[in-house]
């Protein structure tokens, strides 16, 4: 199947990139449009690192192709901060030390803001249940629980 144009709307942008439809949306991300906050974990799936919302559903980019990405409006984490001002969710990951090697960091911070989408003031189990996609080998939990719940009285 040969490459096509795939026509979508990234952090408020439209953008139309030529790949394969198959393509993962994490590659066309990170090599099509240099949007490298976005984070390659385990590739599978697995970890969150990846993650990305896609109309404002938490999505795997490395999960889902190019192709599917077409007409949606993606949000990476490049669009969080604006005007030179962090977004909640970001600014309470580094009051909280919610944040250590980086790499979990965009895809929880992600989930965060979906999260917080839905509860506004979260319990403790629907903030578990929130970012149960998104693994981090570095701080814990607890200190991203926390940046979850700080975010939540901003």
């Amino acid at each position: 199947m040969p490459e096509r144009t795939i026509a979508f709307r990234v952090n408020g942008e439209p953008v139309g990139v030529e790949a394969h439809p198959m393509t993962r949306l994490l590659d066309v991300l990170r090599e099509h449009l240099h949007l490298t906050g976005t984070k390659e974990g385990c590739g599978e799936g697995e970890c969150g690192a990846c993650a990305v919302l896609m109309n404002g559903a938490l999505v795997n980019s490395c999960l889902v192709p190019a192709i599917q990405a077409a007409g949606t409006s993606i949000v990476t984490i490049e669009a969080l901060a604006g005007a030179g001002e962090l977004d909640a969710v970001q600014r309470a990951f580094i009051d909280e030390g919610g944040a250590q090697c980086g790499i979990c960091t965009p895809g929880m911070v992600l989930a965060a803001r979906a999260l917080l989408e839905r509860y506004p003031h979260p319990t403790d189990e629907q903030i578990r249940e929130g970012l149960a996609g998104n693994l981090c080998r570095c701080t814990g939990y607890m200190r991203i629980f926390a940046a979850v719940k700080a975010a939540a009285v901003r």
